[in-house]
């Protein structure tokens, strides 16, 4: 069915009445033109599909009308051939219609699932959290039933390598990335729980640029920095002893990243075997090796300096 208005008002109120598959508007009309009456079709939540009609050759006008919202136009013609070709717009606007429609509602159910997985990766992430920190209370409870000085030193490490692990978790079910992870900011919380663990003499600090890591990545630096920063405070300074371990991480061009754990210690020499079991520097040489980089003793430190430089991670791959 068709329905004609004889200019923009009437036009707009029946519009706003009634839903209507397509509307044809002539540039030139009683009262207000074509482009207004467009303007206030377009500004309608859902409007239909507008073919603008025009007796003018200028094409400005059409282009205006595009513009302005219209999905096509028609210029007006002498004899039979406009009314073909007017039929033939309405068809191809009515088909363009159909499939804008069907591409938004195929964005929408995209939007949804996508909140739908997200919503569910960070259920994953705070349920691993929670899990972790069940497993960190297991821990702590069995080092403080021990008597053993050596027992309750290793279960110490392991709790300190869990909530290395553990932050990463928390802070990708709060945040609303879920890919990536600040790392200056996780490193900044770590510290802080080593701060807590480190024997009373010995500071600690954080000199930190702003990067960007994957969620896996951020595991793999905070366990090394756990681990040095444990070794530094276990091997570099006699018990008692004042002492300061300073890390830094450096952002570089290109993506890539130094991070260095450095103590004032006493130092060791290059080449020598490692002081306790040796499993903490098995785990950092591991982890290193899984980042496509290796551990580097720096020279001219007044104690110990260690260093690691990663790359982005597509080049890792």
């Amino acid at each position: 069915m068709v329905e004609v208005a004889e200019n923009a008002e009437t036009g707009m109120a029946r519009l706003r009445e009634e839903e209507f598959d397509l509307v044809a508007i002539d540039h030139s009309m009683p009262g207000r033109s074509g482009l207004e009456m467009l303007s206030d079709i377009v500004a309608l939540e859902e409007h239909p599909p507008v073919v603008f009609v025009t007796g003018n050759d200028d094409t400005a006008v059409a282009v205006k009308a595009l513009h302005a919202g219209a999905l096509d136009f028609v210029v007006k013609t002498v004899g039979d051939s406009f009314f073909d070709m007017l039929d033939g717009r309405f068809r191809q606007a009515l088909s363009r219609d159909r499939l804008e429609q069907e591409k938004r509602l195929a964005e929408s159910n995209l939007r949804e699932a996508n909140e739908r997985l997200e919503m569910m990766v960070r259920e994953v992430h705070h349920r691993v959290s929670n899990s972790l920190q069940m497993v960190l209370s297991f821990v702590s409870m069995q080092g403080k039933q021990s008597k053993e000085p050596a027992v309750r030193s290793a279960l110490e490490d392991i709790q300190n390598r869990i909530k290395a692990i553990s932050k990463v978790h928390q802070r990708l079910y709060t945040r609303g990335d879920l890919n990536t992870i600040d790392l200056d900011a996780y490193l900044a919380t770590l510290v802080e729980d080593l701060r807590q663990s480190l024997p009373a003499p010995i500071e600690i600090s954080l000199t930190a640029d702003p990067v960007t890591v994957t969620p896996d990545t951020a595991v793999s630096i905070g366990v090394i920095v756990n681990e040095l920063v444990s070794n530094a405070a276990k091997y570099a300074f006699e018990p008692g002893q004042r002492g300061r371990v300073s890390i830094t991480l450096k952002a570089v061009a290109d993506g890539e990243f130094t991070l260095s754990v450095e103590d004032d210690g006493q130092g060791i020499r290059k080449g020598s075997e490692p002081a306790g079991t040796g499993f903490g520097t098995r785990i950092v040489d591991a982890i290193a090796r899984s980042l496509r980089t290796k551990v580097v003793m720096l020279d001219g430190s007044r104690g110990t300096a260690m260093q690691i430089t990663v790359k982005k991670a597509s080049e890792r791959d």
